[in-house]
Order: structure tokens, then sequence, then C-alpha cells
């Protein structure tokens, strides 16, 4: 939804900013944004959080309470500022947005690889090794099986897709066929 990522920006943002002045607290958080996130998403706390009868203090009071010593102090009052702009069903797309400016600032890139079989690990590391070279970064890979692409495999890297699948070279041989 473009609208609760736009929504969601500026606090992203600014939580990244705040990690960013405390140090090497990225990791620390990445896994408190994480931690309120799964809450916010879990049970039936969403439909309380929509509830026009609970105020912001009830809001913020069951995350805290929920999370416990999950939370630093910036964390809880990033809770309360968020409870008081109405804003908290926006913490998973919050942490999903700081999740990517850190991965930006360590220069780490997610790749997902889709083949028609398993990868070998040695293959999986070959690939891991040349992309990022390529890209000149460190790459997450995540690799799926994909049986529809016959043999070979299809990378998606942000907004870069490498099709080197049969499929893919069978459609762009039919393409050529038809012109």
């Amino acid at each position: 939804m473009a609208e609760l990522a736009t929504l969601a920006r500026p606090y992203a943002k600014a939580v990244f900013e705040v990690a960013l002045d405390g140090g090497n607290a990225l990791a620390e958080w990445q896994r408190m944004l994480n931690t309120v996130a799964a809450v916010v998403g879990t049970g039936k706390v969403p439909t309380f959080l929509a509830s026009p009868t609970a105020t912001a203090e009830q809001q913020a009071a069951l995350i805290k309470g929920v999370c416990g010593d999950e939370l630093n102090a910036k964390a809880l009052n990033m809770i309360q500022v968020l409870a008081t702009n109405k804003r908290l069903s926006l913490l998973p797309e919050i942490a999903h947005q700081f999740g990517e400016l850190k991965a930006r600032r360590e220069r780490v890139i997610g790749v997902e690889i889709a083949s028609a079989f398993p990868l070998e690990a040695k293959t999986a590391d070959a690939l891991s090794a040349a992309l990022s070279k390529k890209w000149e970064c460190n790459v997450a890979l995540q690799t799926t099986v994909d049986a529809s692409l016959l043999g070979g495999v299809v990378i998606k890297a942000e907004d870069v897709v490498i099709d080197a699948s049969v499929r893919g070279r069978m459609l762009k041989l039919a393409d050529a066929l038809m012109a």
C-alpha cells in the first residue's frame, strides 16, 4: 500500500536517525521495531488499535505492557508519539522501511533466486559472490524452487530482474517468431 508507505516513511527516517545518533544501535532498533510490529499484528491488537473508544494512552500502555523490557526509553517514547498521532498501525511498515534503510547503510542487497531445482550450496555461493562483485555490496541470498521455470534461474534484486530461465528464453523465442 502506497499510502501506508508514505505515512510510515518520516517515522522510519526519524527512528533511523535516532539509531545512528546512538552509535551502532541499528541492530538493536531493528530488533525492537520487529518486536512491536509483531505485537501490533497479533491477535486482537489490530482491532483494539482501530477502536475509536480506545485512548492513545490505553493503546500505548497495551503495546508497552506486552513488550515489557524489550524496549528502551526512546522506543517507549516513539510508541507514545505514534499512539498520540493514531499511527500505531504503521509499525510493521516502519519496521520494514527501517530495515531497508539499515541494509542500504550496511551496503547489503536482498537477492531472490528462483530456480527449477534446488540450488547446491556451491552454486548459490558462486552466484552470491558474482552478484556481490557486480553490485559492489554484500548479498543476502534467498533461494526458492519454481518448477515452472523448466531450467535456469530468475534473479530479482530491488528493481533488477535477470531472467536466465528456460521458460523465459522460450517466451522470447516465441515473441521473435511471431514478429
